[in-house]
């Protein structure tokens, strides 16, 4: 049976994702069978897997990290926010309900049998499993039932280490004040601590980590280093932009609230030639190229960018000879109408899109998940480009008999507009192979020359894996020494 370590954090963001990327990276490279895991996850960015499911982006890129193509037992529970208070519920790569928060909470029995499936699948097949939890274990009104944190280190009986971020601030608190919020068996199954993203002369750390040590009686395993622009997909919250000067294209994607797969636009935002924005109303700061990202509420976040004043502004930006991405959400907000009989994302009904191409898109209950590749249509120059379809969207209308990519198969996807200003598409990922990438950006207005994702991915995670082996007892972490 494999070995394991669960990494948890003092808050969200505090590292636990890359973290565990990086011990997948050096166990791999040590020749280990390692694989990554998250009993459960809570994000609208997700990938498609080999066998045809959909889990955390976090989780595929630890797959990656760990030499493994992603499956859906690295990450059985995935719930997708639609609301505040009500996601849709993944299990196994499936859509299987829309619950409220109070239903999932009553539902968590059922998906802690999917997690443990999984867990006794990956248990039997690797060495080592790396386990990430989600949050933080001192979400105390979260604990009953719980299979995130310590409900599920419980449940398996495997030890924790514990990680906070200290450019939060206030390290020592989060990480104390956690050990506080835990049961007496749940602090005794942390074996000690990682501070991640330090900056600055460690000596002057120092008589902080004694005194750590000292008043938990439990080691601080390693300072990680800020490591500033690692081109690592964010798995929540919309990833941070670094100005750069000599931007050669400006590009804007709208920040809706349910904004999905926004990893989408990291080809744009880590180019530094590129001067990005992430527009989330007020101040429209002007572009040659705008995109449309995915949504997980497309008629609500619909509504939202027109009471921003955002349709009016698209349509100056158009008149102004501006080009227009529309990427599976964004792509059927552009047609003429949208369709929710079923309420899936919602309450049931329609209404107008922003009528900038004659297509009209009705939800369905089957979602789509599927990998792609194939080219950009004659007119986008031909190249190669890969990506992957999630959505529950079919669209139907003239604007599909000029598509904008023809898969390896024949089957066209997306549009675009006569005119040549507007493309949309079901295709995530379409900006990240480095040849489409530089077709889209001399459409857009300036020819761009980048790596690929996959690419800058790679070098990432040996970049991840070189700090964790350098400035971390990661052996002596996972017990190995």
């Amino acid at each position: 049976m494999a070995q394991a370590l669960m990494i948890q954090g003092t808050t969200s963001d505090a590292g636990k994702s890359t973290l565990v990327a990086g011990l997948c990276r050096l166990l791999a490279r040590a020749g280990v069978r390692v694989a990554p895991f998250k009993p459960q996850n809570m994000a609208n960015n997700a990938a498609v897997t080999a066998d045809g499911g959909e889990i955390g982006r976090a989780q595929a890129l630890q797959a990656f990290a760990a030499g493994l193509e992603p499956r859906v037992d690295f990450n059985p529970v995935l719930l997708k926010p639609t609301t505040d208070i009500g996601a849709q519920v993944v299990i196994h790569g499936r859509a299987v309900h829309t619950l409220s928060a109070r239903e999932y909470h009553a539902y968590k029995p059922v998906a802690l049998q999917a997690v443990l499936e999984s867990w006794a699948r990956l248990q039997e097949e690797f060495e080592w499993i790396l386990v990430e939890g989600a949050g933080s274990p001192a979400e105390v009104n979260l604990r009953a039932r719980d299979i995130a944190n310590m409900g599920f280190a419980e449940a398996v009986d495997i030890p924790v280490a514990l990680v906070a971020d200290i450019d939060r601030g206030g390290v020592f608190a989060q990480i104390v004040g956690t050990l506080e919020c835990l049961s007496p068996s749940e602090r005794s199954r942390v074996r000690g601590f990682v501070i991640n993203r330090f900056r600055g002369d460690l000596s002057l750390l120092t008589p902080g980590l004694r005194w750590l040590e000292e008043r938990t009686g439990k080691p601080v395993f390693g300072v990680l280093p800020h490591l500033g622009n690692l081109a690592l997909e964010a798995e929540d919250g919309l990833a941070p932009v670094e100005r750069t000067a000599g931007a050669r294209l400006r590009v804007t994607a709208i920040a809706w609230p349910r904004v999905s797969n926004h990893t989408d636009l990291d080809a744009w935002r880590q180019h530094p030639e590129v001067e990005f924005h992430w527009w989330h109303g007020g101040h429209w700061p002007g572009a040659d190229l705008v995109v449309l990202p995915g949504s997980k509420a497309v008629q609500a976040d619909l509504a939202w960018f027109e009471s921003q004043g955002g349709a009016a502004l698209l349509r100056r930006h158009l008149r102004y000879g501006g080009k227009l991405v529309g990427l599976c959400g964004g792509f059927q907000m552009l047609g003429e109408w949208l369709d929710d009989p079923l309420g899936l994302e919602g309450a049931p009904g329609g209404r107008p899109g922003l009528g900038l191409l004659p297509l009209r898109t009705r939800l369905e209950s089957q979602k789509v998940l599927r990998r792609c590749r194939g080219r950009l249509a004659a007119e986008l120059g031909g190249a190669e480009a890969e990506g992957y379809e999630i959505h529950l969207g079919v669209s139907e209308g003239p604007a599909l008999a000029r598509p904008a990519v023809i898969g390896e198969d024949g089957v066209p996807d997306g549009a675009i507009s006569e005119d040549g200003q507007i493309l949309g598409t079901y295709w995530h990922g379409l900006f990240d192979s480095a040849a489409a990438f530089a077709a889209l950006s001399r459409w857009a207005g300036a020819a761009l020359v980048t790596e690929g994702a996959a690419q800058r991915r790679e070098a990432a995670i040996e970049r991840l894996a070189a700090a964790i082996e350098a400035h971390c007892d990661w052996r002596r972490m996972l017990g190995l020494s």
